[in-house]
């Protein structure tokens, strides 16, 4: 015998008594009732439905008045327990509209209207149990679980609603066990391996609790390693509670409630009100062990009782009043058809005994049904036969003395708005981990393994440039063109920027060669300018010497512009003032060449061709090979100027700042003009070097030519594979470089002889071994 199911049937006796005492509701009328044993069978529960409609004599009978009326078919039924009998009636009372009202069938199918027309329920739909199961499962963090259900209406239902919903939340199923408890042993020993060999650590079982019981007992035999038990309405069942290895099992019930009154109803039972109940009569004698005096038939117990029993002794289900969960759902069905039934035969002063009324009326009026029990709970059904689903989540934790114990830990509460309706209110007893696969830290992705569900997957390290910065991201993200990920990967920082800045060691070091540079050019025209009347600076044209070295100065200090952040004027500044210094200072050197070349022509007999090339057409000469370049420059910064550029594609892990050349043609264009005039001034230069002068400048021009046009020569494959700032670096280098050979090869040897050999400074010395008739 089921002692709980006893309690729920007595609930209902207490409840009708109570109703019939009270004078608010169903005034002057006294219910009465039928009780039945479907012993929890399909075929059993279909006929006591026909015998309710029918009107057959009741198996229980407290109530005398109900005997004359046993041809009548019953206006209501509270019933049954278990989902599958549940449907085997309510289809069939359904035909007549008997309304029928349910405190524990839970299947999600008997919200259907048009196949359960009649059906009614005090107990959540599973269906919100399922999405409160998947919402638990999902909050604690576990994906990779198992799955056993009962092979009836509810398990296989109840099942298939969570395992939509686990999907929905990303929840895994390693394996969906199924079992009844007629099948062959051979089943039960497979599901019982099945869950022993298990890699999940969580299993969810939607099972009726006579198959758990045997799953259980299976188990015990051999336990598996630490399970987390996540259980359906088989949570709440106290029976449970003694197998140990379920220890820390979650799962939601309906509220605890308290019933006044019920307690004292339960235990105010006495052998002789156990005789009138062949059932009562089966419960004491189980309870005690021994056999009631006066019982008709046979028991198989064989000691007599002696009157010494006390059921206040008893610690059973049926004397349990702590957790009345599913008890207190009995009450409310019971009240829920009274309040049907005052609705149909009773006004706002009394009630009409002798009205005809139909079951369909009661149906109607159950729809509409919405009071506030004795004990404060409210009572209400929505379109589909529901109330609203409202659970206590259930821990199984041990108490002081060793054994478990229910322990509310939270709720959920389905009127919520979505997303609030689960809320834990205190921590679970302890706290497994159970995952297909570890999960991926930031910085890598997840794969899926192939042939394996979504739950089990490799961490695949993010691609170069791309991070992800939360827990089992599924994609990697780029990071923005001016960001590169750290080292985890799992962040986005700015790219460092790259130029050749002041504070720089290479950027110092050419600043100072640059500035020295300057000074030396300085140095030698304030050394020229004082020993301006000597024949070594009046033989070598001192005012193409003094500009000269004004533009070697300029070409020096120039390279000054590269160096530092590009800026939109820094970029058009260095490209053209580079351009036109340079082209300054190789006009002076070709100008002092064909000068070089003129005065020999001069010496010869008949010759007047210095007058050709005298001060005026040097400066002209000067001024128009500057002017061609001024002209280019101006011309490319018009059409298309240098401007600064953040270069993202050189390098992926830094910026590098450059300036642009805007037009390719125009800075091609300024070097190439440049190459044209060296090139120009080293031909002649080279043609002048044999010249019979003891002091031939031209053999100096030419080296400075050779070495200009080697630096520039060397510079373009330097310029065009230099990363970064290096680029800028050996730009600066190249100008600098042939700066210093311009100003070493065509001065250095003059101030030798003004500062060191100034003996050799005449001209008798300069003029030593020209011929006579050339002199």
């Amino acid at each position: 015998m089921d002692f709980r199911q006893l309690r729920f049937a007595r609930a209902l006796e207490f409840t009708i008594q109570e109703i019939n005492n009270r004078t608010d509701l169903l005034l002057g009328i006294t219910l009465g009732y039928q009780i039945h044993d479907s012993c929890s069978d399909v075929q059993m529960a279909i006929k006591i439905a026909f015998q309710f409609e029918n009107g057959f004599d009741p198996v229980f009978n407290e109530t005398s008045s109900c005997t004359k009326s046993a041809a009548a078919a019953v206006p209501a039924i509270v019933g049954d327990s278990a989902s599958t009998p549940s449907i085997g009636m309510a289809r069939t009372l359904g035909l007549f509209g008997i309304p029928q009202v349910s405190h524990y069938a839970t299947c999600a199918c008997l919200s259907d209207k048009r196949e359960f027309p009649a059906f009614f329920r005090t107990v959540p739909s599973d269906e919100h149990q399922a999405a409160a199961l998947a919402r638990m499962v999902k909050y604690f963090g576990w994906t990779w679980i198992g799955a056993v259900r009962s092979d009836t209406d509810y398990g296989n239902y109840g099942m298939a609603a969570f395992l939509k919903a686990a999907q929905e939340e990303g929840i895994c199923v390693e394996y969906s066990e199924v079992y009844y408890r007629t099948q062959p042993r051979s089943k039960l020993e497979t599901v019982a391996n099945v869950i022993r060999r298990s890699s999940a650590r969580i299993i969810v079982a939607f099972v009726h609790t006579g198959d758990l019981q045997f799953i259980l007992d299976e188990l015990a035999r051999e336990p598996p390693p630490p399970l987390q038990w996540i259980g359906s309405s088989w949570i709440i069942n106290p029976e449970f509670l003694r197998f140990n290895m379920c220890a820390g099992a979650l799962g939601f019930g309906v509220p605890r409630s308290v019933i006044p009154g019920l307690r004292k109803f339960l235990l105010d039972l006495s052998p002789a009100q156990a005789l009138k109940s062949h059932i009562l009569t089966e419960f004491w004698e189980s309870s005690f062990s021994c056999s009631l005096k006066g019982r008709t038939g046979s028991s198989e117990f064989v000691r007599e009782c002696d009157g010494s029993e006390d059921i206040r002794a008893l610690q059973n289900p049926y004397t349990d009043t702590s957790q009345l969960r599913i008890t207190n759902l009995v009450y409310k069905a019971t009240y829920a058809i009274a309040h049907a039934l005052h609705s149909v035969i009773c006004n706002e002063t009394h009630c009409d005994k002798t009205i005809t009324f139909s079951s369909w009326q009661i149906l109607n009026q159950l729809k509409r049904v919405n009071f506030t029990t004795k004990n404060g709970y409210q009572v209400n059904f929505d379109s589909n036969g529901d109330p609203v689903a409202v659970y206590e989540l259930i821990n199984w934790q041990f108490k002081k003395d060793g054994t478990l114990d229910f322990v509310p830990v939270g709720y959920y509460d389905s009127s919520k708005p979505r997303g609030q309706e689960f809320k834990m209110s205190s921590a679970i007893q302890w706290m497994p981990v159970s995952m297909c696969s570890e999960s991926c830290p930031p910085g890598t992705r997840k794969a899926v393994q192939k042939g394996r569900p979504v739950c089990c997957y490799d961490c695949i390290p993010c691609a170069e440039g791309e991070i992800s910065n939360k827990t089992d991201s599924l994609d990697c993200v780029r990071c923005p063109p001016e960001f590169w990920p750290n080292t985890k990967q799992d962040n986005c920082f700015p790219k460092p920027v790259e130029f050749l800045s002041w504070d720089d060691t290479l950027a110092i070091i050419l600043t100072v060669l640059s500035i020295t540079g300057a000074f030396i050019a300085m140095c030698i025209a304030v050394v020229f300018y004082k020993h301006r009347v000597s024949p070594i600076v009046r033989a070598n044209n001192s005012e193409l010497s003094f500009l000269l070295l004004f533009s070697l100065t300029l070409c020096f200090l120039c390279s000054l512009t590269f160096i530092g952040q590009p800026s939109e004027w820094s970029c058009m500044l260095r490209h053209t003032a580079f351009g036109i210094t340079f082209v300054l200072c190789i006009s002076c050197v070709l100008g002092k060449t064909i000068v070089v070349l003129m005065a020999f022509r001069a010496t010869l007999p008949g010759s007047n061709v210095i007058k050709w090339f005298g001060p005026q057409q040097q400066r002209l000469s000067v001024l128009a090979f500057t002017l061609i370049q001024v002209l280019i420059c101006v011309l490319w910064l018009k059409i298309s100027p240098p401007f600064p550029l953040k270069n993202l594609k050189q390098h992926k892990e830094w910026i590098i700042l450059e300036c642009d050349l805007g037009s390719a043609v125009g800075f091609w264009a300024v070097l190439g003009y440049i190459g044209f005039l060296a090139f120009l001034c080293f031909v002649l230069a080279f043609l002048a070097r044999k010249l019979p002068d003891n002091f031939n400048e031209a053999k100096f021009i030419t080296f400075s030519m050779l070495i200009f046009c080697a630096v520039w020569i060397t510079f373009i494959p330097a310029y065009v594979s230099s990363p970064g700032k290096f680029t800028v670096a050996v730009e600066i280098f190249a100008i600098l470089a042939s700066s210093f050979g311009l100003i070493i090869c065509i001065f250095a040897p003059k101030c030798f002889i003004i500062l060191f050999r100034p003996e050799q400074n005449t001209k008798k010395h300069l003029m030593g071994k020209v011929p006579s008739k050339a002199l």
